[in-house]
């Protein structure tokens, strides 16, 4: 027989919502695919990024795009051109502009180093992918040297002879 309590019992609280894996980290708001395929990527830095807090928002929510952006350094300070963080759902008129030019931060040295090799013949910066470290936005750019298009096809070719290989060594464990 089920005993009787005399005073009301609690219900237990509502379990918390597991974290965005863009916001905690685990994942990144923004990546440029393209970049591997048009450019021979070199050198990789991690810049912060000087954003307004609807950017950032927009950013968690998945709304940026860094496919035609690029870097450029002026009066040693590095910028992020053409990156497209769509506005903010529940921005007000203060809403930020979409393409706006963002300043990256990096340490001086970093950005003479950069100074020195974008001044090289066909050497750019180019933007990989955005994430989110310490609940900071950050950008990890690449100097980039541009392919041809029989360099595209070169590593597409690679690429295959090296899924066929895997394919084979997979079959051959099967069997």
């Amino acid at each position: 027989m089920a005993r009787v309590s005399s005073h009301p019992v609690k219900p237990a609280p509502p379990k918390a919502k597991p974290r965005d894996p863009v916001a905690a980290g685990a994942r990144d708001a923004a990546q440029n695919r393209a970049a591997g395929h048009n450019y021979f990527l070199l050198e990789k830095y991690e810049a912060g990024v000087a954003l307004r807090g609807t950017e950032v928002k927009s950013i968690r929510e998945g709304k940026a795009n860094l496919k035609d952006a690029y870097g450029i350094i002026q009066n040693g300070e590095a910028f992020l051109l053409n990156a497209h963080i769509g506005a903010y759902s529940h921005g007000s008129s203060n809403n930020h502009e979409a393409l706006r030019t963002r300043k990256l931060l990096l340490h001086q040295e970093e950005i003479q180093k950069l100074t020195g090799k974008t001044q090289q013949k066909g050497l750019t910066l180019i933007p990989t992918r955005l994430y989110f470290r310490n609940g900071r936005v950050k950008c990890e750019i690449a100097v980039a040297r541009g392919k041809q298009q029989w360099d595209k096809r070169e590593t597409e070719r690679r690429r295959e002879a090296d899924r066929e290989a895997r394919a084979a060594v997979a079959r051959g464990k099967k069997s």
